[in-house]
Formats: C-alpha cells, sequence, structure tokens
C-alpha cells in the first residue's frame, strides 16, 4: 500500500464523500491537499448526514487519521463549527486531526472582495460560491497572505496584518466600502485560533512515517477535475490545481508513492453555476435528473444543471490525471428513464474537436455527439453486487468503460455507505 488519491472527474459533486468514507476504513491516513470550504463532500452514515467542508470525509472512520494538508485554505469559522459538530456527534478528534500550520487563512477581506468582483462583472459574473477562495488565492502568490504560522506569533500576526490593511482599506474605500477595524479582526481571530490550537501540527513527518511503513495514505480531492484552474473550463473554475500532480505541493508526499488514481464520476453529469456544459438538459429528463437526483448543492444550495454523461471529458479527465479505476456513483437516479444518451464525441463547425483544444468559449459552440442506449426502467437501489444489476444496467456501465478506458470498480446504488458495488 502508498498513496491513493480520489479525484472529482467532472465539475465538482460527484460523491466524492461516499467513496471516501468507504475507502478509509483501510486506510490510516486522509488527507485534504487543495481549496477551501467551497469544496461540499456529503457524508451519511449510522450517525446522521454530514456536509464536510474542511475535515476529510474519512475522519468518521475511528482507527483513521485526518489531515488538512498545507495546500489548504482555511475559513476559520467554519472550521471551529465543523470541529464542534463532530465532537457533539461522538467523533474523537484528539490526536486524530492534524492541521498543517501552513495553511493559509480566509481573511474578512477576502470575502468581501469576492462580493465585490462578482457585483463588477455584472451579467458576466462566474458565480462563485462567495467565501473569499479566489481573493485568498491570489494573496498566497503574490506574497500577501496570511498563514496560521502567523496567527501563532501574535505579534507577528498583527504587525502582517496592518501591513495588509494598510492596502485593503483603501480598496475598500474606492469600492465605497467601510474599512476594516484591525482590533476587531484580532480579537475574533485570537478566540478562533484558540479552539483549533490543539489540532495544529505539521502533517508531514506523520505522512511519510505511514509511506515507509506502506501503510495505505487516502487523498481526498476537494473540487471536481474541471474546476481545476489551469486545465478547468476557464474561468468558470476554482483556484487551486485540482490534478492529481497537486498531490506534492498540498502535502508533500512525492509523485512515486502514489500507486492508484480513482476518477469519481456521476452516471450522468451535472455542473453548478456558470460555465459550458455540452450536455446540459433542458427537458423533462433534465427534470427527472434534479429530481430524482436531488441536485442541489452541498456548499451553496444552488440548483444543480444536468446533462447526459459526458465520455470525451472523462476520457480527457482520465488521461491527464492517469486513473486507474472509476468510481460510478448515483446510477439508480437513471432507473426511471426509456433511454439514456452518453456524449462520445464533439463536433465544431462539423468537425471531430477535442476537449483540450477548446476554450470555455468554444466548448458552449460544440455539438455533442450521442451514442443512445436503453433503459433498464427497474430499480437499482441499494444493490450490492454487480450480478444483481439489470441487464441493461450492466450494459450501460460496460459502455461507459469503452468510452473512457478505464476500469470501473466501484458502483454507488444509493446515499447511504453500504449502498455500493465493488465490482
Amino acid at each position: 500500500m502508498a498513496a491513493t488519491v480520489i479525484i472529482g472527474a467532472q465539475w465538482g459533486d460527484e460523491g466524492k464523500g461516499k467513496i471516501i468514507d468507504y475507502l478509509s476504513k483501510n486506510a490510516d491516513i486522509v488527507a485534504r491537499f487543495h481549496g477551501g470550504n467551497n469544496a461540499g463532500h456529503t457524508v451519511i452514515n449510522s450517525l446522521g448526514k454530514f456536509a464536510m467542508h474542511l475535515v476529510p470525509s474519512g475522519i468518521f472512520n475511528p482507527k483513521v487519521k485526518a489531515v488538512i494538508g498545507n495546500g489548504v485554505i482555511l475559513d476559520l469559522e467554519v472550521l471551529v463549527n465543523e470541529i464542534k459538530i463532530l465532537e457533539a456527534s461522538g467523533i474523537k478528534l484528539k490526536k486524530r486531526l492534524f492541521i498543517s500550520p501552513r495553511c493559509h487563512l480566509i481573511m474578512p477581506y477576502h470575502k468581501i472582495f469576492d462580493r465585490l468582483y462578482e457585483e463588477a462583472k455584472g451579467d458576466k459574473k462566474t458565480w462563485t460560491t462567495g467565501r473569499g477562495i479566489g481573493p485568498t488565492y491570489a494573496d498566497k502568490v503574490s506574497y500577501n497572505g496570511i498563514r496560521l504560522l502567523d496567527l501563532m506569533d501574535k505579534k507577528q500576526f498583527k504587525e502582517k496584518l496592518q501591513i495588509q490593511l494598510l492596502i485593503k482599506n483603501k480598496i475598500l474605500k474606492a469600492f465605497g466600502e467601510k474599512p476594516l477595524s484591525q482590533k476587531e479582526i484580532e480579537k475574533n481571530f485570537f478566540l478562533l485560533f484558540n479552539k483549533i490550537k490543539p489540532f495544529i501540527k505539521e502533517p508531514f513527518s506523520l505522512i511519510q512515517d505511514s509511506l515507509d511503513k506502506q501503510k495505505l495514505v487516502l487523498l481526498e480531492g476537494a473540487h471536481g477535475m474541471f474546476l481545476d484552474n489551469d486545465w478547468g473550463t476557464y474561468p468558470f473554475v476554482t483556484a487551486s490545481n485540482v490534478v492529481s500532480g497537486n498531490i506534492t505541493a498540498g502535502t508533500g508526499i512525492a509523485p512515486k508513492f502514489l500507486t492508484k488514481i480513482i476518477g469519481v464520476s456521476k452516471a450522468y453529469t451535472t455542473r453548478v453555476g456558470s460555465g459550458p456544459f455540452p450536455t446540459e438538459l433542458f427537458d423533462k429528463d433534465g427534470e427527472t435528473l434534479t429530481e430524482r437526483g436531488n441536485e442541489f448543492g452541498t456548499t451553496t444550495g444552488r440548483k444543480r444543471r444536468c446533462g447526459w454523461f459526458d465520455a470525451e471529458m472523462i476520457s480527457f479527465a482520465a488521461k491527464i490525471n492517469g486513473f486507474s479505476d472509476i468510481a460510478i456513483t448515483k446510477l439508480d437516479v437513471l432507473d426511471s428513464l426509456a433511454s439514456i444518451k452518453i456524449c462520445v464525441q464533439y463536433k465544431l463547425n462539423g468537425k471531430t474537436v477535442r476537449y483540450e483544444d477548446l476554450s470555455s468559449e468554444m466548448l458552449k459552440k460544440i455539438k455533442p455527439v450521442y451514442k443512445t442506449l436503453e433503459g433498464w426502467k427497474t430499480s437499482t437501489n441499494g444493490i450490492k453486487t454487480f450480478d444483481k444489476l439489470p441487464r441493461l444496467a450492466k450494459e450501460y456501465l460496460k459502455e461507459l468503460e469503452r468510452q473512457i478506458g478505464v476500469k470501473i470498480s466501484f458502483v454507488s446504488t444509493g446515499a447511504e455507505r453500504e449502498s455500493i458495488i465493488v465490482v
């Protein structure tokens, strides 16, 4: 055993939380390596239903150590609340939750800037989650970020905050906003810091020790592949890199340790917010997917756009991430459909084109080429073995394998932890 990374193969909301929760029963460590609380992983187990935003989904397995790696940015208020909910549910976090002091902090001005930038774009807005993610990463790469390391030294934190407010308050004033008070920020952040202080410890040595002992380390991708800042549908993306290659930057794990890369995809496609969506549906089939799939964002609560499975995109995701396996979720959502389509090719001005050659603007203009399969029109909900699936459902999954070029190793047939098929 070594490191296994779980990557969303679409635009997020693929069901990564459930797959990670399932696989973590054999893991020593489950770690987040990028993103912030704009992620939302839903886990349903005997303790209830949980929407995880920062703490790794593997925390529900008592033998697992949960790591928030240095590549993650933190909203301390959200983190404190998440810890409170977990502890109230009987989850022990002492000596199990480790937070890298290298994590950058989402500051109050980041959230305000997020809103102001969106308002300035008018009808061209990118529909961010409004949680300050982009502005925080922008400060990180422009050497203006504030980290947990700074918060551990009160004097250092005050000095860095003072410099940032000299800059940020001028910008806020230019937008007609009220300047922020340094004293109020300090008071709030020191209070929040004290609540997470017991969990702050650089996890590098902990992770390396597990790898050296050949224990399983699970890396939890926060978003979908096509929200990657470089390879996604820019600018309708997130601020971090989602691809599997980012694990070195986000956790300090060398590529040689990465032995399995699992891409998670719904049996259809969804997207929240703006941006191109080649297979989007605007008919009764789309309504069926929305209703049966309960397609509303874990983080934003926004209604998700729904469409057919896009094999052109997933095959690209498989190549760039090096998927060794695919996990298909929400197969049961398709149970009532008489026919089901798979996008197998893109056409632009009559010519076949590939995802990697297209901009977001071009993606909006392509015409998907579909292969239509007969629906199985019987319930697959809760089925736990591949043999018991309807024949036409098996054929659908096999066709997905052919189109993607990667084996399907897991199939989810319901929201609960137990509703999963290991193929």
